[in-house]
């Protein structure tokens, strides 16, 4: 090669090298996964879900999801003509109407009926599958029945997923857009006040007000005693005290016409003054509890509300303690109800599915009701929340246990 050529490929070589040099960092950090994060590849679901389980999974998934579609609009069929007659006495927008109320009517009620429509999706489309001869195939084909299970159990951690997500975080946001269009627009009137209210807010703290107004988020008759040793060592009273709404921070209250009495043995000393800006350990939500209330906290407020409460010594906590662990027991609802659907399912049968149809729609609805009864009953009668909560799950586990036991091979 003579001097020109050589001179002629300097440049498009040099641009090459530039780009090499460019990319490097890239190739050596390519290397480097390949080399340390080759473990990542058994993370990929294709290399575990096959042709049988994504046929399974979809149909399983389309059917929740269309089953949620019917049974809903029906509801929603229903309510308007249970309700319209208010929505017109009491002039709700149409706006209102349909994004503030029936925009979160639907995702509470598609989450408190799931496990319904898991175990009417897993029958549905199981029946279908064993009535076109598909299950015996599949067995006949040399798939076990633990086999066969993956793919509803997969599709039931989704749901169950799913599920405890939005009643966590999303549909406690929700319902308190919901109840507020009830109080507006449906004459359901929450409790907006309290009276004679007393409560601990601090080690040795304990306060009390006569009347709390929460619509004005200000009290009247208010007083403050910090006990030392069992002795009152600081007694403050107002006349009112004013929540401070507009505070980056929280606690912070005003109080008019107030009165310090500090007390050190045989000394007293007693300031005054029109007024103050104080900080109390207690917020609006401490003060009034109105039917329900526990259902608009996300599951992070409801721990922190609770331990706030133990701490202070409150009786009224069993009923949060109980929607905070129902939230965790009913998204485990899907694997049971999926248990006990495929295995009432699965058997081709020449009546029909309709008798065990039935017998599966009672165990359902059975559970629902066990789940509400606890509820109730831990309430009423004070028992453990956690117990209540997952007693319907320890009973049908031993059920779908059993029709597990005695389902075709």
């Amino acid at each position: 090669m003579n001097y020109y050529n050589i001179k002629r490929w300097r440049k498009p070589l040099k641009a090459i090298r530039t780009i090499k040099n460019a990319f490097a960092p890239v190739i050596n950090a390519m290397k480097w996964a390949a080399k340390y994060l080759g473990w990542m590849k058994y993370l990929n679901p294709k290399r575990y879900l096959k042709i049988l389980d994504w046929y399974i999974i979809k149909k399983f998934i389309g059917t929740y999801f269309y089953a949620i579609a019917l049974i809903i609009s029906i509801s929603i069929v229903f309510d308007v003509n249970e309700n319209l007659a208010k929505f017109t006495q009491y002039h709700a927008p149409l706006k209102a109407v349909v994004f503030d109320y029936y925009m979160n009517f639907v995702p509470y009620f598609a989450n408190l009926f799931s496990p319904l429509f898991v175990f009417i999706a897993v029958i549905f489309f199981t029946s279908k599958l064993a009535g076109n001869s598909e299950i015996i195939s599949m067995l006949a084909a040399g798939v076990s029945k633990r086999r066969l299970m993956r793919p509803y159990m997969i599709s039931a951690a989704l749901i169950s997923a799913l599920t405890f997500y939005l009643g966590s975080y999303v549909i406690p946001k929700g319902t308190v857009v919901r109840q507020n269009f009830e109080t507006l627009y449906k004459n359901k009137k929450k409790n907006t006040a309290a009276e004679n209210v007393q409560l601990q807010v601090g080690k040795g703290v304990i306060a009390y007000i006569q009347f709390y107004d929460n619509n004005r988020k200000r009290g009247y008759g208010f007083c403050l005693d910090k006990f030392e040793n069992k002795k009152v060592v600081s007694h403050m009273t107002a006349t009112e005290i004013q929540y401070d709404t507009i505070s980056e921070s929280k606690y912070h209250w005003k109080a008019t016409n107030w009165r310090i009495r500090d007390m050190r043995g045989m000394r007293e000393k007693i300031t005054n003054g029109a007024t103050i800006d104080t900080l109390v350990m207690m917020e609006p939500t401490d003060l009034v509890f109105s039917k329900g209330q526990q259902e608009t906290f996300t599951s992070p407020q409801l721990r922190d509300y609770i331990s706030k409460q133990i701490d202070r010594g409150s009786g009224n906590v069993v009923q949060y303690e109980v929607e905070y662990h129902k939230r965790i027991a009913s998204s485990f609802a899907s694997f049971i109800l999926t248990t006990i659907g495929l295995s009432l399912s699965s058997r081709k049968r020449k009546g029909g599915m309709g008798m065990y149809l039935g017998i599966g729609l009672a165990l359902s609805f059975g559970y629902i009701m066990l789940q509400t009864v606890s509820a109730t009953f831990a309430i009423q009668a004070n028992t453990p929340a956690m117990l209540a909560a997952w007693i319907p799950n320890i009973i049908f586990s031993v059920v779908a246990w059993f029709c597990y036991r005695n389902a075709p091979n």
